[in-house]
């Protein structure tokens, strides 16, 4: 019983001085628009690069959902978003807080 109870107390230990480790931020992307979604782009708002393509499918039909997982997102909650159209046009959204969403909605 008392190497028990040392060794409940040393996983505590060890697992309360662990540095808490960053969670993926998971989303439902909601195509609502009339276009394809070919890729998805995020980056932390003002950085100065884009990250990469996160769109797991190839394309996103309009009325289609799909998930898209931003790696170590709930360290940051503002984000830029940069969507590419069958066409290939870019549309930006700016500081928009993810945090606070379970889904992200696309209109035209």
């Amino acid at each position: 019983m008392l190497i028990m109870i040392r060794t409940a107390a040393f996983f505590t230990a060890v697992l309360s001085a662990s540095p808490l480790l960053a969670e993926d931020l998971t989303l439902d992307l909601v195509n609502r628009s009339s276009v394809d979604l070919h890729e998805l782009y995020v980056s932390a708002h003002g950085a100065n690069a884009w990250g990469e393509d996160i769109l797991t499918s190839d394309v996103l039909k309009p009325g289609e959902t799909g998930q898209v997982t931003i790696a170590d997102g709930k360290d940051v909650c503002n984000f830029d978003l940069r969507f590419i159209t069958k066409d290939g046009n870019a549309i930006e959204r700016q500081g928009v807080d993810l945090c606070k969403m379970s889904s992200l909605r696309f209109n035209d």
